[in-house]
């Protein structure tokens, strides 16, 4: 009688455990759990997320070095303030006209020294129909002495040594690109009026050009 009455231990134990229902109701619990903290994280990490977002000038899409930035090139988005960079612009008219030093990616932020030159090229041109021209100094000592602002004439040689002929007098340099181990040359980005940079693009091609400071 008392047998009957009395459960076997194992119905005991069994009792004592979480039921099969139990164990999915914990588990969805714990999974949900975790995606919550995985999404936490990723809007923490994510740009402008949080308090404190602010909003930089980044590239639109991948330029190469001495690009003249346009609007279409530059686009706002909002940064995480302790992760700006120093020098970071705020407004896409601060860059807009302003001349490349380097090669820049997409979604990278624009930073001043990014830029070449104290303002944009027609300015340091000194006229409204400026353009920018690549010149390559065959003379590495010579680049190594241009600095964005600096003032030069871009020369190439006359039908005498001693009787060169000026391409463009007063022009601007933009930017001294860094120096590439395949190529013969630095490659100096010049502002100057426009008429004068189509003369010296062309004599760029199939004469030695130089600069000459002021």
């Amino acid at each position: 009688m008392s047998d009957r009455l009395a459960p076997r231990l194992h119905h005991r134990l069994a009792g004592l455990l979480p039921t099969p229902g139990w164990r999915r109701v914990a588990l969805l619990r714990r999974v949900a759990a975790a995606g919550l903290v995985t999404l936490a994280l990723v809007l923490a990490l994510a740009p402008g997320a949080g308090v404190g977002g602010v909003p930089l000038v980044v590239v639109a899409a991948d330029l190469p070095a001495g690009s003249t930035l346009s609007a279409a090139d530059l686009t706002l988005r909002d940064w995480p303030a302790d992760l700006a960079p120093a020098g970071a612009l705020r407004e896409v008219a601060a860059a807009e006209g302003r001349v490349l030093a380097g090669a820049a990616r997409a979604g990278e932020p624009v930073t001043d020294v990014r830029l070449a030159g104290a303002g944009p090229a027609v300015a340091l041109a000194g006229g409204p129909d400026a353009a920018a021209v690549p010149v390559r100094l065959a003379d590495a000592g010579v680049a190594g002495l241009l600095t964005p602002g600096s003032r030069v004439d871009v020369v190439t040689p006359g039908a005498r040594a001693d009787e060169p002929v000026v391409l463009a007098a007063d022009a601007v340099v933009l930017a001294v690109l860094p120096a590439e181990s395949t190529t013969a040359g630095r490659l100096v980005m010049v502002a100057m009026p426009r008429g004068l940079a189509s003369r010296v693009a062309a004599a760029s091609l199939s004469e030695q050009v130089a600069v000459t400071l002021r």
